[in-house]
């Protein structure tokens, strides 16, 4: 079994806390599978596996429960019948309506440890904060890193999809990782990684999305979708889609176009990401970027001409930094921009990521950013060359080996 130890580490320490356990992350990240990893643990730590209740609501024996009074006749039941502590595991809540009110009604009961898991961040919303102030931790799951990724590739015994003799197995492994992603499904296909992932983001815009949200013009929705996938690590706004669509002949407000960002949001298929100004030390509103939550869907839903490996590389780049608990800016020196400013225990990086330093012209963009930040905190370079172009402070990493944690960035 794939370990995710990053998140194993992080729930540890809150199991029989008098704290529910809040997962959050879009489909197919593993999230019913992390709930394996922890009612393995409990079990490894003597809790008889009788005491531990695990529901998924898409499940055929469950999908039936649609409200939280329809889930108190199964729950309350099971507490009823046991003595020991309780663990009510809840995969997928977001089906049953109301859930809230049922879930902080079992928190109240002393002989209870309650997990849960949801696609959407609704589960995060300001309206679940005030109702259960206080009273949850929440992590956020992604699909596989790379390290994931090869654990998983070598536990299921699978080679590289395709082998050129040009590059290390390593290397192999990684163009597979930086075509089609880290869902576990999509990794352990051979055949049809992009029908799976184009069925994967179907069902998200579909059920987390459209149907949620009852967003009528698909068309145009989907539209503004494969916009932001080809500006993905662009700046963007919602004026400036606005006046994308303008220029097309579509009529569409603004407040729609916000609208949309937030669903996309919602449903962990895009992650957005702020301008800070490093001089001014301060917020730059008005436009930021945005980033798929698996790369593999800029893959299958771009045409190939259409790809940006630039682009692609960054995002790798940005969801292992957020993986590794980073909160994560643009940085802005004047009129130069910096990819990512990296916080983490009152601690600053810098990385900027490129594809490949091949000329005097491309070194000086990249480092010159960094150059002008008058600070000593550490600065990075990453790309896909394997010569150390590291200089002026300035250190040069290759991107598979930043993934790999052999910098220990």
């Amino acid at each position: 079994m794939v370990e995710r130890e990053m998140y194993m580490d992080k729930i540890n320490s809150f199991i029989d806390k008098d704290l529910i356990k809040i997962i959050t992350g879009v489909r197919r990240s593993g999230k019913s599978y992390f709930f394996k990893l922890i009612i393995q643990e409990l079990i490894e730590r003597g809790v008889n596996e009788e005491d531990i209740l695990l529901i998924d609501f898409e499940l055929p024996q469950y999908r039936n429960i649609k409200s939280n009074r329809e889930l108190d006749d199964l729950v309350l039941n099971f507490i009823d019948s046991h003595s020991n502590k309780i663990y009510l595991f809840f995969d997928e809540i977001q089906n049953v309506s109301n859930w809230e009110i049922s879930v902080n009604s079992y928190y109240k009961l002393s002989k209870t440890d309650i997990y849960i898991t949801g696609s959407n961040s609704k589960l995060l919303s300001k309206e679940l904060a005030t109702f259960l102030t206080g009273r949850y931790v929440s992590i956020n799951m992604y699909p596989f890193s790379f390290n994931e990724f090869m654990d998983y590739k070598k536990e299921i015994a699978s080679e590289p999809m395709v082998r050129n003799d040009l590059y290390t197995e390593l290397e192999n492994y990684f163009y597979e990782y930086f075509d089609y992603g880290g869902f576990p499904t999509v990794i352990s296909s051979d055949n049809h990684k992009e029908i799976l992932l184009n069925d994967l983001y179907s069902s998200i815009i579909l059920h987390d999305i459209v149907s949620r949200y009852e967003v009528r013009n698909v068309g145009l929705f989907s539209r503004i979708i494969k916009f932001l996938i080809e500006n993905i690590g662009n700046l963007i706004s919602a004026n400036s889609i606005y006046l994308y669509l303008k220029g097309e002949g579509i009529d569409i407000t603004k407040s729609t176009i916000y609208n949309y960002l937030n669903y996309l949001e919602s449903a962990n298929i895009l992650s957005k990401i702020t301008r800070e100004d490093l001089v001014g030390k301060k917020e730059i509103s008005g436009s930021e970027k945005y980033y798929l939550i698996d790369q593999g869907f800029y893959r299958s839903q771009l045409e190939p001409k259409q790809e940006n490996i630039g682009r692609i590389l960054e995002n790798i780049v940005y969801l292992e930094l957020i993986r590794r608990g980073y909160k994560v800016t643009i940085g802005c020196v004047g009129k130069l921009e910096v990819d990512f400013v990296c916080r983490k225990n009152n601690n600053i990086i810098y990385i900027q990521v490129a594809y490949h330093l091949i000329s005097d012209k491309t070194i000086k963009r990249e480092f010159e950013p960094l150059l002008r930040i008058q600070d000593n905190y550490p600065k990075y370079i990453l790309s896909m060359d394997k010569e150390d172009q590291s200089r002026q402070g300035i250190e040069h990493l290759n991107i598979i080996q930043f993934l790999k944690g052999f910098n220990g960035i």
